[in-house]
Formats: structure tokens, sequence, C-alpha cells
């Protein structure tokens, strides 16, 4: 009988491409990985793997039984998901992924309140963008994603997710204190400003040049804060979505867009996983943790 936990390793690699990264989408190390591919192929009488430089290159035979395994694990999850909601109990390993300002924003508050309501509940937490999460999602390696969706840039869902909208969040410009635009513009009155931006790639960039077409911000960084420090040197104008926003700093203040740029607070998991009792509870927490951070927001926007 085929060794499930070798199974996984092979999966990893033929998803990550890298022992290193099987590694540590496995939270183990390179060696145990290889370790257990080596004995994989002992008990299968197979040859899995081949070097390739310094990679691992799947052979026909591997890349044929990592499609299997990949359907072993999915009825493996299935099974374990049954089982929990069948004791309706919150237990087992929890990993989340979210976009940086949700990791920031709703994180703290939801992870608390699982870890002192549950404590027989395990949880993680990865960083990433929300193409990113969805694709953990898909391969397995992450249970429930927080993602933020803009409309006009539209995640692609596969047919398997399941989603739910938690709320939206809208975005303002800030500009430096003495800036032309008062109270109220749109953003084509701005299109001739410098713009500090989020790097390429992210899902707030891809809403700004979609939205002004030709537009390229001069800065780029990789947070919210570096960009309301930019903007409080006089060194141009950003779009910051009101979740990422705490008290403005000293020197910028808030032009409101018309109309108001929206994104979608989604969160999202595998159909598989939908009974899952640990699913809920961090939907429950997370629900609660975008209420408390909405009301802290009308009271800064008043």
């Amino acid at each position: 009988m085929i060794d499930v936990g070798r199974l996984r390793a092979l999966h990893a690699v033929a998803s990550y491409g890298t022992v290193l990264a099987a590694g540590q989408a496995l939270h183990c190390t390179p060696s145990a990985v290889s370790q257990q591919i080596g004995k994989l192929e002992r008990e299968t009488g197979t040859v899995l793997v081949e070097k390739d430089g310094r990679r691992l290159r799947l052979t026909a035979a591997g890349r044929m039984l990592a499609g299997h395994a990949e359907r072993v694990l999915t009825s493996l999850d299935e099974a374990e998901t049954a089982l929990a909601a069948h004791r309706d109990t919150v237990t087992g390993r929890l990993t989340m992924t979210a976009f940086a300002t949700a990791c920031r924003a709703l994180m703290p508050h939801a992870l608390r309140r699982l870890a002192t309501d549950h404590p027989q509940l395990t949880t993680g937490l990865i960083e990433v963008n929300p193409h990113e999460g969805l694709e953990l999602l898909r391969r397995g390696h992450a249970d429930l994603a927080v993602l933020d969706d803009w409309p006009e840039v539209a995640l692609r869902y596969p047919d398997f997710i399941v989603k739910v909208q938690i709320g939206e969040d809208h975005a303002d410009l800030v500009v430096p204190h003495d800036h032309r635009l008062v109270g109220e513009a749109t953003l084509e009155d701005a299109r001739h400003e410098r713009w500090i931006g989020v790097r390429a790639g992210d899902v707030c960039y891809e809403y700004l040049i979609r939205s002004l077409p030709g537009v390229v911000p001069d800065f780029q960084v990789g947070e919210f804060e570096t960009q309301l420090t930019l903007i409080a040197a006089g060194l141009g104008v950003g779009l910051i979505p009101r979740l990422a926003r705490g008290n403005l700093p000293s020197g910028t203040r808030l032009v409101r867009i018309n109309p108001t740029p929206t994104r979608r607070v989604v969160l999202a998991w595998r159909d598989s996983s939908a009974a899952r009792p640990a699913i809920r509870a961090a939907e429950q927490a997370l629900r609660e943790a975008w209420k408390i951070n909405r009301e802290r927001q009308e009271l800064l926007v008043r």
C-alpha cells in the first residue's frame, strides 16, 4: 500500500517545482521531502523524479502518480471534513491566507478569537495577494483565503471554490495638504498627477491602471504606510483603501472620489471543506473582525 505522506511529498514537488518550495509548503526540510520521495520510489519500484540541474523533474510515471495523488489527497480532505462535521468540534489545523491590509486590520482579532474560543484548533497565516491565495487554495495548501476583489479586476474563482462576501471597502484619494484638489473629485481629475501606488501585480495596482489607462505610478511600494509617508513628503498622490488607513499623517488630507472606488472583501474555501466546523468558526471570527473595523472606520471618516 502506498504511504499517504510520501504521496503528499510527491504532490508538493509537482505543485511547487522544487524540493525547497515543497518543504516550505509541508513545513519540513528539503532533505525530508527527498527522503519521502526516495522511499516512494522504492515502495513502487518506479523512478519518479530525475535531476535537472539543481532541480528535480518528474518523470512521466511521476507525473501520472502525482495526478492520482491530488485526487487521493482531495478525498482524504473530504473524509476529514466529514468526520470533523460529524464530531461538530473545531479542531485540527486551519491555514489561512490574506492580503496585506486584511492581515493587519482583520486577522489579529480573528486569530485571537479563534484561539480563545477553540483551543483545540491550530491556526496558520500566510500573507499573499489574492491571486496567490486562490492558487494555494487550489493546491490544497491553504484552507481559507481572505481576498480583495475589485469589480474592475474580477478574480477568477475555480468551480470548486465557495466564496462569501463579508463587506465592501472604499478608497479615497490622499493628497499633500496644499494640493489643488479639495473636497470631491473624479479619478480623471487626478490623471496627470504623480501617482504613488503599490507594486505591479497587486490587485490595487491593476485597479488603478484599468481605471486610468496609460497611468503608471512613479513610485511603486509594498505598503500603504509607505505610500502615506511619500504623500506627506509632497511627492505625489495615492488611492488608499479605508481598510488600510488609520489616522492620516500630518501633511496629508483626503479627497473623496466620485464614483467611490469600491472593492469586495471575500472569504473563500474549497467546497470539499465547506462542512468543516473550523471553516465556519473562522468565517464567524472574520465577520466579527470586519464589523469592529467598520465601526472604527466610520469614526475616522466623520
